[in-house]
């Protein structure tokens, strides 16, 4: 992207294709997991289902939970625990955008995934 206007900004992410959405649904690792871990890892890395993550702006901040589900096509994740009420008064996962919230654990059962990231921070 080479504008700096923001109508082509917000354009752009609407019509990213799927490999540039998975970049933009990045979060930052919380610094103790990084010291806990001792090992080079990303700063940031793709949320996926499983990490625990804790939301650090919003109505919700503070709280923590797993996460449940990664919509690549509306840019948001749901959160096990974090649901707000309709209209009808039924329980709905709340959407939360991946820049709000801090990846405190990583999903480790994909060992490739850990491999992959020390890789790529060396």
């Amino acid at each position: 992207m080479k504008s700096k206007q923001p109508r082509k900004q917000r354009k752009a992410v609407y019509d990213a294709p799927w490999h540039k959405r998975r970049r933009l649904m990045s979060a930052h690792l919380s610094e103790a997991y990084l010291e806990e871990r001792k090992r080079k890892l990303p700063r940031a890395v793709p949320v996926r289902k499983g990490d625990v993550v804790k939301i650090v702006r919003g109505d919700d901040a503070g709280k923590e939970g797993k996460v449940a589900n990664v919509d690549y096509r509306n840019l948001r994740i749901a959160i096990e625990g974090i649901t707000h009420a309709k209209a009808d008064g039924t329980q709905v996962a709340k959407p939360i955008h991946p820049s709000n919230i801090i990846i405190t654990k990583l999903d480790e059962t994909d060992p490739l995934r850990l491999k992959r990231f020390e890789e790529r921070s060396r």
